[in-house]
């Protein structure tokens, strides 16, 4: 039996030689289609996908296709003014600005001037003076003990977790070089955070960085935090744009154990922060918290950020500040256009207030129950240019925050990948091999970059407009085409709410 096994093996390797050198055409055939032949036999017998059962192998070219297709319609298909969330002129404007590329656009507008909805600012035939420093303004009502001096251009919310150590490393070090504040977002206050640069720490729904062990306020760990010197003032997040009454998310895939640890949190789990805070829960509530912070941080400029919904309780707050004599330092308003790196569909869709029309009525509000005078309103969502700044002042905000613009300014391509920790250029992911791709050393250039370059853009367009001051800016510089093809200007369409008027 022996010998006949042997035998028999010598048979089948001298078989296997024969084939190998007489026939090679067969076997580099067999190495070329028999996986096809595999997948194709997988296909028809698997029971998830109907298009690959009735079309093995030819159907994993639609799902290939479907995955390049953000790149696909980015780079071949949109035009340079069609693009969604952002457009290809948008992303030039950034990009150009923070890598110190030219700034002069040729051969005229690619706008249509005559579309209802074109904006434009009236220049002057006698402009202003250019001014010799950016404009700044200072943020602290009647009782705060420590005002701050704030660029009108800052960065937005943005938590570590949602973007990678790299780049909230590179955003705060050129905030730190470029004079301008970083938000924290609601993760908390990183490592990464304190590179030197001045900071404004988020206290959302889940309370991460001044949690207790039940998930509520800790007024202890808060206080910690507020005490920080890089901490100058401190934000209440009611709310946000891209997802108002639904609460933050951290997916599983982003929440590592450094991450966990910062929050308070579990590692490796979806945290979703609440929708909706645990220490008040009505208006009054709301300005008796602002007055706790206030006082656990030493008189540190309080205020809170939200996107409008229900108008009544935006209304209901004014009356309150005006009852128990407890004002906010500053107001940020998002609009439902917000961006971020998860939310549901129908949130990011079809929930919240328009930006445009949410800042508009906040600053009415606010005019109208006299309380602006002692109010700053900051505002954020899709400020990219300097005429986004130039027309949000004149609508009524005093300070300008971006998030995307900053993100853009590090390298973000707009891949739509934030959710996934797959971000190709390290910009929300955490995984090493792509956040390497994001070096600090360089992109924080690129931040403090596109910091100052937008605001000499802003400046010779108050000049240009014949205003030598922000504070001159109002509702009568800016005009839009409506649909009845008017050219009306923004105190037209929004008539102004005098001082005072609402109060009781």
């Amino acid at each position: 039996m022996r010998n006949i096994f042997i035998f028999g093996n010598l048979v089948l390797v001298s078989l296997t030689i024969a084939i190998f050198f007489i026939w090679p055409p067969i076997i580099w055939t067999l190495a070329i289609i028999g996986p096809f032949i595999l997948l194709g036999i997988y296909d028809l017998l698997q029971k998830k996908h109907t298009i690959l059962r009735n079309f093995p192998v030819l159907g994993h070219f639609r799902y290939f296709f479907e995955l390049i297709s953000p790149e696909i319609h980015q780079y071949f298909v949109e035009s340079d003014t069609d693009g969604k969330p952002i457009d290809r002129n948008h992303r030039a404007y950034i990009y150009q600005r923070a890598k110190l590329q030219t700034a002069t656009h040729p051969f005229g507008t690619q706008l249509d001037l005559n579309e209802p909805g074109y904006e434009y600012m009236h220049q002057s035939i006698y402009p202003a003076k250019k001014l010799d420093d950016f404009p700044r303004v200072t943020v602290g009502g009647p009782d705060c003990k420590s005002p701050y001096s704030a660029s009108i251009f800052n960065i937005s919310a943005m938590s570590y977790g949602a973007l990678s150590k790299n780049a909230i490393t590179a955003l705060n070090i050129g905030a730190r070089e470029g004079h301008f504040f970083h938000d924290t977002g609601e993760g908390s206050i990183s490592p990464y955070h304190l590179q030197g640069g001045d900071l404004v720490y988020e206290v959302g729904t889940g309370y991460f960085g001044c949690r207790s062990e039940d998930g509520n306020f800790s007024p202890e760990k808060f206080k910690v935090q507020a005490e920080r010197q890089e901490v100058k003032m401190i934000e209440i997040k009611i709310s946000q744009g891209a997802k108002p009454g639904h609460g933050g998310v951290l997916p599983a895939s982003k929440n590592d154990e450094e991450i966990a640890e910062i929050r308070g949190v579990k590692p490796h789990t979806t945290v979703l922060s609440p929708p909706g805070h645990s220490a008040f829960n009505d208006a009054q509530g709301l300005c008796y918290f602002i007055k706790e912070l206030r006082d656990l941080s030493k008189g540190k400029p309080i205020g809170f950020k939200l996107c409008i919904g229900n108008k009544d309780e935006f209304i209901e707050i004014c009356e309150a500040m005006r009852k128990t004599g407890i004002k906010p330092d500053f107001i940020t308003v998002d609009g439902a256009e917000g961006g971020t790196g998860a939310a549901p569909i129908d949130f990011s869709n079809y929930v919240g207030m328009p930006w445009e029309e949410a800042l508009i009525f906040v600053v009415d509000m606010l005019n109208g129950y006299d309380l602006k005078k002692d109010i700053k309103v900051i505002t954020a969502t899709k400020i990219f240019t300097a005429f986004d700044i130039y027309k949000a002042l004149s609508m009524g905000a005093d300070i300008c925050n971006s998030a995307r613009g900053m993100m853009l300014a590090l390298g973000c391509i707009q891949a739509l990948k934030c959710d996934t920790n797959n971000c190709p250029t390290g910009v929300t992911s955490n995984k090493p091999h792509l956040r390497k791709g994001l070096v600090v050393s360089e992109k924080w250039k690129r931040v403090k970059n596109y910091h100052q370059e937008t605001l000499k853009d802003f400046i010779e367009l108050l000049s240009a407009s014949g205003n030598s001051s922000i504070e001159q800016l109002n509702r009568t510089h800016i005009y839009k085409r409506t649909f009845n093809n008017n050219l009306l200007s923004f105190e037209e369409i929004y008539p102004s709410v005098k001082e005072g008027k609402l109060a009781r």
